[in-house]
């Protein structure tokens, strides 16, 4: 069944301009994996105050120190002090940025709306390999797991045939539409939030 998800990342990684895709469960598992990948250096991370709640939540809970920025985006930004762009609420063709894990979002209010679901957009084929399996407890999809000798610690943040049969079927209708414009300016300030009155 996973030949479904992996004609889903090929769908989405051809539009976006990227040589790999990964599917998730979700955007912020995607950006968790990114992080657990290649860990940032301390003192170096700067999370924009105006975005989705749970990406400073995940910094929290890798336990990865982190700054507020000021931050004015539109469509998508990356997380100073990583490779990372959150890439949530874009849709625009060949916009994949090099040398970056782009993790995307398929929640219910995206343009391509699953209820849930997210990809990581990478060019590094080494990252591609890992993330893959990171997603799914370590394992091959190729196989069962049981006839694996599992050497990498996974997350079990894989997306299901199931949703990835549904993205290809809406891709094809939602590709050329035009997308809601998002910003900095469609989310509050979240260092007014007591949850992260600990953060600077």
């Amino acid at each position: 069944m996973f030949e479904h998800v992996r004609h889903f990342e090929k769908q989405i990684a051809d539009f976006y301009g990227a040589p790999y895709a990964v599917a998730t469960d979700s955007c912020t598992h995607a950006v968790e994996l990114c992080l657990r990948l290649h860990p940032p250096i301390a003192g170096a991370v700067a999370v924009p105050k105006h975005t989705y709640l749970s990406i400073p939540m995940t910094f929290m809970k890798l336990d990865i120190p982190f700054i507020w920025s000021h931050r004015k985006w539109s469509d998508m930004y990356p997380i100073n002090g990583t490779n990372i762009i959150d890439a949530a609420v874009l849709w625009e063709p060949d916009s994949y940025q090099s040398e970056t894990n782009m993790c995307l979002s398929f929640q219910f209010k995206k343009h391509l709306g699953l209820g849930r679901g997210g990809m990581i957009l990478t060019d590094n084929e080494k990252d591609y390999h890992e993330l893959q399996k990171m997603s799914y407890d370590g394992r091959d999809t190729t196989k069962p797991w049981a006839e694996q000798d599992i050497t990498t610690i996974g997350y079990h943040y894989y997306m299901t045939p199931e949703t990835a049969i549904e993205g290809s079927h809406k891709f094809e209708l939602v590709k050329n539409l035009l997308p809601q414009a998002w910003s900095w300016k469609d989310y509050p300030d979240l260092s007014k939030l007591t949850v992260f009155q600990s953060i600077l």
